[in-house]
């Protein structure tokens, strides 16, 4: 099929590389988001997010007129959904940005569009926004209603790409695509293989959701093993990163790194969607949440047992993003652990964070955001959160001195 035109709603970490790899394939995209600043600075050719080369390609894309942005929905042919699916209290899904897309693309729909749901979503939610779109599009029929013969095809194409090589993995790893019919499948399947290089796999909507769902709580589980055993080792005073070399010496032994937690809009979020759908049966994907999310808290209690070595220790916390070498703080156990520890020791504790500008609301009014060199000079307890490449060139002799804390293992690996 072709797909001339093609709309991008939300313009964050996934849309915005979704939308220019289009782009480069001479698509004509129209990216659609809620925050003006965002729209106006893709517009300028420039981005509002830290990701290798994607500078490049949305400066091309909007030079060449192939890509711009806009607040309001303007008629395509295909329309990407690629907002966020955060938890509320209870660790509930919210599904209220994929309801908020579904209601701004409804008046521009026209027969024979194809709507694709990206975001990681829990099972049923493609089903459930195509429920909403055929009660707001009473003049057009939905695969639901007419199966095949629909006037929409709806598909759910979840993202799996690492952020950091957002780009390569957009391009060359496979794809797995589920629509609410073959046809559907059939249509998103087209759509992407104009720039995936990986295999598009079809299968319905509802398994696409749950792979998604299962490669991210396969990682939240083995990440929570490593986790788990870091806090035995601390307790047992056995170097944690010496053990899991050796114990990686085994053939069918792969035991991943440990870290203060785990953080990202995926990994730590997606396992409850699960937990949710089938709370009796998601015991050990529970147990793992857990795990991680406690994980911050054994961290802490390191530093408060260190900090009693003195009177008025200056805590100097390195990292403040998910992972390594990225600006993206969702759900990053480092931003909860300095906040935590800002409330524990007001006024003593900084933060230090090279690929950003300004610290998040919850911090910016306790934790001055201070460069490398200073942190280090006036820090006591050096705690480092994140293992990002400046981290890892900081000279060893600067932290003879202080008390370390490494929660990512970068002197270990230095």
């Amino acid at each position: 099929m072709e797909f001339e035109t093609i709309s991008v709603v939300g313009l964050g970490y996934i849309g915005l590389p979704t939308a220019a790899a289009f782009a480069a394939r001479r698509k004509r995209v129209i990216g659609i988001d809620v925050n003006q600043h965002t729209v106006d600075t893709i517009n300028r050719g420039a981005v509002h997010i830290v990701e290798p080369d994607l500078d490049m390609l949305v400066h091309a894309a909007v030079t060449q007129g192939y890509l711009r942005a806009t607040t309001t929905p303007e008629p395509a042919d295909a329309f990407l959904i690629a907002v966020p699916t955060p938890f509320a209290d209870g660790f509930k899904p919210d599904l209220t940005f994929i309801e908020a897309a579904s209601r701004a693309i409804a008046p521009v729909l026209k027969k024979g569009d194809l709507v694709v749901l990206e975001s990681t979503s829990p099972v049923g939610a493609t089903e459930q926004m195509a429920v909403r779109l055929a009660e707001l599009r009473t003049d057009l029929t939905f695969p639901q209603q007419a199966g095949e013969g629909s006037d929409i095809r709806i598909a759910h194409c979840p993202e799996r790409v690492l952020p950091g090589h957002v780009i390569r993995e957009l391009i060359e790893n496979d794809r797995v695509i589920g629509g609410m019919t073959p046809r559907c499948g059939e249509a998103a399947r087209d759509l992407y293989q104009s720039f995936v290089r990986g295999e598009c796999i079809l299968t319905d909507a509802r398994t696409a959701e749950m792979c998604k769902l299962t490669e991210n709580s396969f990682r939240d589980v083995n990440i929570a093993f490593a986790n788990e055993l870091s806090m035995i080792c601390d307790r047992l005073d056995i170097n944690v990163w010496e053990l899991i070399r050796l114990a990686n010496r085994h053939p069918r032994v792969s035991i991943l790194q440990p870290g203060p937690g785990v953080g990202g809009h995926c990994i730590a979020v997606d396992p409850w969607f699960i937990v949710d759908s089938a709370p009796e049966q998601a015991r050990l994907i529970r147990t793992a949440r857990m795990v991680n999310d406690d994980k911050p808290r054994h961290v802490i209690e390191r530093v408060e047992r260190a900090a009693r070595r003195f009177r008025e220790p200056v805590i100097a916390c390195l990292g403040l993003a998910f992972k390594a070498n990225i600006d993206d703080l969702r759900e990053s156990p480092a931003v909860e652990i300095v906040r935590r520890l800002s409330e524990r020791f007001p006024g003593q504790v900084v933060a230090v964070e090279p690929n950003i500008r300004k610290l998040p609301d919850v911090l910016k009014e306790a934790v001055p955001l201070c460069d490398m060199h200073d942190a280090l000079t006036e820090a006591d307890i050096v705690v480092i959160l994140v293992d990002h490449m400046q981290f890892k060139q900081v000279d060893p002799v600067k932290l003879q001195a202080k008390v370390v804390i490494d929660t990512r293992g970068v002197l270990a690996h230095g």
